[in-house]
């Protein structure tokens, strides 16, 4: 069948619904007037504690996913939040009258059932009916014969139907809320206190990434949705608070691939007094603390890989893991001439805004080393270049206190020793106005009111940013982002 004489089926089955239900709301049966239906139990409940529930009259509600008509009695499965399951339907217990509705009503109606819980001659726990009652009519019939919905664009666009037809998808999300409620039990525990910042700005900062813009009518302001929690989190630090966290949505107006959506989850949290190791500390415990809790062990399978939470996390340097991969040692090339002399070797590309040596080395990590580090470690002291909100190391001006952690080639998360010093700070941002300037629309921009805010003291303190949308990928092992967003962004359907 051709896709225009699909559509036609389509709509010829639905207009028989639509009739069905224009025939109950001209007998006064509409069930879009019922506003409630009062269901004492659910379907996982009775079928796992069937002994207590034996005989006993229940009430259900859910959508009929299968049904059998035979003649005077019928089965059907209904599927509620929890599970499905089946009931007996016959003419002997509803009357004439409500079977003959009953035998009318279509998969993917929702109903309401009353009856008393027995087992079958099969022995499956079934629901024996004494009323049924029509609580929503379906006017679409559901996918490819109500066998599940394949097509991974359209359960994208339609989650509402994907979770419909393949409800193991709703353990994903059910396993997302528990990860994000564990992460906030966890901070509670280490004393942070949450706390909300605006999602509008004048300025994007925080990261290096494009922003989306948008225009205020009444101040008549450009305005930009945040790329990042950062700043504001951190004038909250200077303004007394010893540790904060914040969990929510940030924008990028970017690429779309299995690891980036233009909306994510992110979480940042800033403690006073601490640096970046600290933060390794803390990403550690975090990670083992939620699969020990959640998956029971630290030991998870991802895409077909054992990643092991439990042992110490691998720390090297940067500079360090280029050598271990390509056998450059960035420690011995100080010059930007020499630098771009054996990026020209190796074959590595840079952009003509970015020939200097900390860029390079930044190229060649990405290049060469990122997709290698499949078990969990922190790849640490990045050039000062690609790192504008980093304290400096003491022993290496061109570094500065920052990791990023790694597991099966792919970033979770990035972490400073947080740069306070606002004489710095303003040269660094000097630095990203003028990247913007030559052509880099993702380089940060100048933030006076922030520097301002350092110039008051900001003490000592540990940053760190973990995109949760990924870590919710690691441990519910999904391949991609879209698997674990509700409503990922997609670009529309034009229909002629």
């Amino acid at each position: 069948m051709n896709e225009e004489n699909e559509e036609l089926e389509l709509n010829r089955l639905m207009q028989v619904r639509k009739d069905k239900l224009k025939e109950m709301q001209e007998v006064g049966k509409d069930p879009f007037e019922i506003t409630k239906y009062d269901r004492t139990e659910f379907s996982k409940e009775i079928k796992e504690n069937y002994e207590n529930f034996e005989n006993k009259d229940v009430s259900v509600a859910g959508r009929i996913m299968a049904k059998r008509i035979m003649g005077k009695a019928s089965f059907c499965t209904i599927q509620d939040s929890t599970g499905s399951i089946q009931s007996y339907v016959s003419i002997n217990d509803l009357g004439e009258e409500s079977y003959k509705a009953f035998k009318t009503y279509d998969i993917g109606d929702i109903i309401g059932l009353k009856g008393f819980v027995f087992k079958t001659k099969t022995e499956e726990i079934s629901i024996h009916a004494k009323e049924v009652v029509l609580l929503s009519k379906s006017l679409r019939d559901l996918p490819e014969k109500f066998h599940g919905l394949k097509d991974t664009e359209l359960r994208y666009r339609q989650r509402y139907v994907d979770l419909i037809v393949n409800p193991e998808v709703k353990n994903t999300f059910e396993m997302r809320s528990k990860i994000i409620k564990e992460i906030r039990n966890f901070l509670d525990n280490q004393n942070y206190i949450e706390v909300e910042t605006p999602t509008l700005s004048t300025i994007a900062g925080g990261a290096s990434a494009r922003p989306f813009e948008t225009h205020h009518n009444a101040l008549d302001l450009n305005m930009y949705l945040r790329i990042a929690l950062e700043l504001n989190l951190k004038r909250l630090i200077v303004g007394g608070f010893d540790r904060v966290f914040e969990m929510g949505r940030v924008f990028r107006n970017e690429g779309i691939d299995i690891r980036h959506n233009p909306e994510f989850t992110e979480l940042e949290l800033y403690a006073a007094y601490q640096d970046y190791h600290d933060m390794m500390d803390l990403v550690e415990e975090m990670f083992r603390s939620i699969a020990q809790k959640l998956l029971g062990t630290t030991k998870i399978m991802y895409q077909g890989k054992e990643i092991d939470l439990g042992t110490p996390w691998k720390r090297i340097s940067m500079i360090d893991s280029i050598k271990e991969v390509t056998g450059v040692d960035f420690n011995t090339i100080h010059s930007d001439e020499e630098a771009i002399a054996i990026a020209k070797e190796k074959g590595v590309e840079i952009d003509k805004a970015k020939q200097t040596r900390g860029y390079i080395i930044n190229e060649f990590f990405e290049t060469f080393v990122e997709e290698t580090l499949i078990q969990p470690t922190f790849i640490c002291d990045y050039p000062i270049e690609v790192s504008p909100l980093t304290k400096k190391k003491p022993t290496d001006g061109r570094l500065t206190e920052r990791f990023e952690c790694f597991i099966d080639g792919r970033e979770y998360g990035n972490a400073y020793s947080e740069l306070n010093d606002p004489i710095d700070q303003y040269e660094r941002f000097l630095a990203q106005v003028k990247q913007r300037e030559a052509g880099d629309d993702e380089a940060n921009m100048m933030d006076e009111d922030f520097v301002h805010a350092l110039e008051y003291g900001m003490p000592p303190t540990g940053g760190l940013g973990i995109g949760v949308d990924r870590m919710i990928m690691l441990f519910t092992d999904s391949a991609s982002i879209r698997d674990v967003l509700l409503f990922p962004t997609m670009k529309p359907i034009i229909e002629n």
